[in-house]
């Protein structure tokens, strides 16, 4: 026999869900059907979808390349300020973006502290370029990655990687043959929120890489600027966004709970 509903509960959860849903509906609702082919069409819109997959999986590659590893340091040593580090990690999920930015600009800038060496030493400037925007996307989805990657590490079974040890494999073979593919649902899931978190990053990229069409400007910074000149430009680049979004968190989404369980 079914339990009663309890009513307490799902009053507010039906006033959450529909707090979460209805502004998504009233894009849909809002949208210019009629002029939507035209619209999706236009070059500046089509660069700007172009140039945010690209910075959005560069940082996805930048994030799992030095994410999984600090995720792992994370959760499998022990070692004076680990805390601390693990804190300082977690920061960039409730720093302002925008304050994201302009700590990149102190340390990355043409006069920060590691981007005055690298434009005297190497000629070479991170701020208002295509790579600016990536390290920004970087900067604020990596965080996704580690908490993800390093939960999967801590709920892994370690006595498969003692096993491996005790026959005579190296930490490194170890961790590549077998703590990634036990982390794998881990990963994909941290690698998908950290791809959808650098797809709308905005704060963060506009302080640290401008918005410069065709080099700077994503699908995020041109919403913010059709808005203001044309709402309905606007609208269909948010759809844009929502539908690119909606179809790879949907796709991965059994992956991504099955990881998390």
């Amino acid at each position: 026999m079914r339990s009663r509903v309890p009513w307490l509960l799902v009053v507010p959860a039906v006033l959450g869900m529909a707090f979460l849903v209805l502004p998504l509906a009233g894009l849909l609702v809002r949208a210019p059907w009629s002029t939507l082919p035209r619209r999706l069409s236009e070059p500046q819109v089509l660069e700007a979808l172009r140039l945010s997959l690209v910075t959005a999986s560069l940082a996805t590659v930048i994030c799992l390349v030095l994410g999984v590893p600090l995720a792992w340091l994370l959760a499998r040593t022990d070692f004076p300020g680990r805390r601390l580090l693990r804190a300082l990690v977690t920061v960039p999920l409730v720093l302002p973006p925008v304050v994201g930015g302009v700590a990149l600009l102190l340390v990355l800038g043409r006069r920060g502290l590691v981007g005055q060496w690298l434009e005297s030493a190497f000629g070479f400037s991170l701020p208002f370029t295509t790579a600016g925007v990536v390290v920004a996307e970087a900067f604020v989805a990596m965080p996704f990655l580690v908490i993800a990657v390093e939960g999967a590490l801590r709920a892994a079974d370690v006595r498969y990687e003692e096993a491996a040890a005790t026959l005579g494999a190296s930490r490194f073979t170890v961790f590549r043959r077998v703590t990634l593919p036990l982390v794998a649902p881990g990963v994909l899931a941290g690698g998908v929120l950290c791809w959808a978190r650098a797809l709308g990053e905005f704060g963060a990229t506009i302080t640290f890489a401008g918005n410069f069409p065709g080099r700077t400007q994503t699908m995020p910074l041109a919403v913010y600027l059709a808005l203001e000149t044309e709402p309905e430009a606007a609208i269909v680049l948010s759809l844009v966004l929502l539908a690119v979004s909606v179809l790879i968190l949907v796709a991965l989404r059994d992956r991504w709970v099955g990881a998390a369980a």
